[in-house]
């Protein structure tokens, strides 16, 4: 399907000037992000064509550089656009998470917690360590694979939070199946972390699992 340039009053730069950046589409988005086009190719095409080929925005921003530079005109300086962009909001999170109470703030921290692992094709555990205001002081992958009850070492994670003299954890892993849904499993594993974490005065405040799309809070379900 042919993509038309868009017209001077309809352009993704004039509108969001006029109207800000949410009054625009993901396509319209990405196009901005890309500035041009190529021979024969304009910017609009070249953005459906990345929104098509990875289904949605944060698919694309967490897709590897290699892939999103071979979509027809983008190539590797665009894709590096797109990655930076991605990285600017990991770290915008990481600042709000660290800024203030991360219990005031529990979007911050599940926002931060998406854009890490929402789109990962293989399962990682993460936990994020709080002093005793509920501030942010790390936050770690620990571990990665196929996750279970013996792959996930309570005292490697009893270890680290020591090492951060952290009171409080905030766990979380992914299913990259794209079911945000606690198996008897993950509840047992929990259970094991928060009891050996309870022995070092350590407190699990939540944990959290990610989906593409979905993110569960064991906390928020009356899970812990």
């Amino acid at each position: 399907m042919a993509h038309a340039p868009w017209p001077a009053a309809g352009r993704p730069r004039e509108r969001l000037v006029a109207h800000g950046p949410a009054g625009l589409s993901d396509a319209e988005l990405v196009a901005l992000m890309l500035r041009t086009g190529v021979a024969g190719r304009p910017v609009s095409a070249v953005a459906g064509a990345l929104l098509a080929r990875f289904g949605r925005v944060s698919r694309l921003l967490a897709a590897p550089l290699p892939e999103v530079a071979a979509v027809p005109g983008v190539g590797p300086v665009r894709a590096a656009q797109l990655a930076a962009a991605m990285e600017l909001a990991r770290r915008s999170l990481a600042e709000q998470m660290q800024a203030r109470d991360s219990l005031a703030s529990p979007a911050a921290v599940r926002g931060y917690l998406r854009l890490r692992m929402q789109h990962l094709g293989h399962e990682v555990f993460w936990a994020v360590f709080l002093d005793a205001q509920n501030r942010v002081i790390a936050a770690e992958e620990l571990f990665r694979g196929t996750l279970t009850q013996t792959s996930v070492y309570p005292r490697e994670v009893v270890k680290q939070a020591l090492a951060h003299n952290a009171a409080g954890v905030i766990l979380a892993h992914n299913h990259p199946s794209g079911v945000a849904e606690p198996s008897v499993q993950d509840q047992s594993l929990t259970r094991s972390l928060a009891e050996s974490l309870a022995l070092v005065d350590v407190k699990v405040l939540d944990h959290f699992i990610v989906a593409p799309g979905a993110c569960l809070s064991f906390a928020e379900r009356g899970l812990l």
